[in-house]
């Protein structure tokens, strides 16, 4: 079962605090988002459910390998994409912890570019909340509910408006797929089957692409 890049509305955007630090009046203000980052155990508003011990195994690894390392960034908005462009970063993730079946986090606001467009808009009453990017596996549950496993948390992206986010994301990532290459990285469908046909002999493409596209042709009609 291929992987599908998965991202998550943010709670009630009132539920997210903004926070201002001032040291003294020589340096400069440093701002905090926190609140809820990610719900488990609960039917989202995506029609997913996410098991609390797959999240959690999956937070304590972001948390050690990330958050601890101080290279949890997160960009501004989701992108097509499940890496994270430093170059688009807003914020990093400073703290996460668990109460109940909710995962809460703290970020510091980045002096990145984004970040400066993002203290802006909190400055100008901009309501933004997070939410989170990861990749996983969808087994449907029937009435439209599916369970997520497998799940690989990518970064935690800070959102303005979760439902263009969710317009845009229904529409573009997750109509993407990812494998695990032979590196134990995640990658799209499509780069494995460029290197597919690259590695054959001319003599077999042809044979290949049509093997490729009856498949996929298959694939639709199973949908259907």
């Amino acid at each position: 079962m291929p992987f599908k890049l998965l991202t998550e509305p943010p709670a009630r955007l009132e539920e997210f605090e903004y926070i201002v630090e001032e040291k003294n009046t020589k340096e400069p203000s440093t701002m905090y988002i926190r609140g809820p980052y990610m719900g488990a155990e609960v039917v989202n508003k995506n029609k997913r459910l996410y098991p609390l011990q797959q999240m959690k195994a999956e937070v304590d690894r972001y948390v050690t390998e990330m958050v601890k390392t101080q290279r949890a960034i997160g960009e501004l908005n989701h992108p097509a994409s499940a890496e994270v462009n430093p170059e688009r970063a807003c914020h990093v993730v400073t703290e996460m912890w668990q109460d109940g079946n909710v995962f809460y986090g703290k970020s510091k606001v980045l002096s990145t570019p984004m970040g400066q467009i993002l203290k802006c808009l909190i400055n100008d009453g901009v309501r933004v909340g997070m939410s989170s990017r990861a990749l996983g596996k969808l087994d449907e549950q029937g009435g439209g509910v599916s369970k997520v496993s497998d799940m690989r948390l990518v970064a935690v992206d800070c959102v303005a408006d979760p439902s263009f986010n969710k317009a845009f994301v229904n529409g573009i990532l997750e109509s993407k797929q990812f494998v695990v290459n032979s590196n134990g990285d995640f990658e799209e469908s499509y780069d494995k089957f460029e290197r597919g046909i690259a590695a054959l002999p001319k003599s077999d493409v042809e044979k290949y692409l049509m093997e490729q596209v009856l498949s996929f042709i298959n694939s639709i009609k199973s949908k259907l």
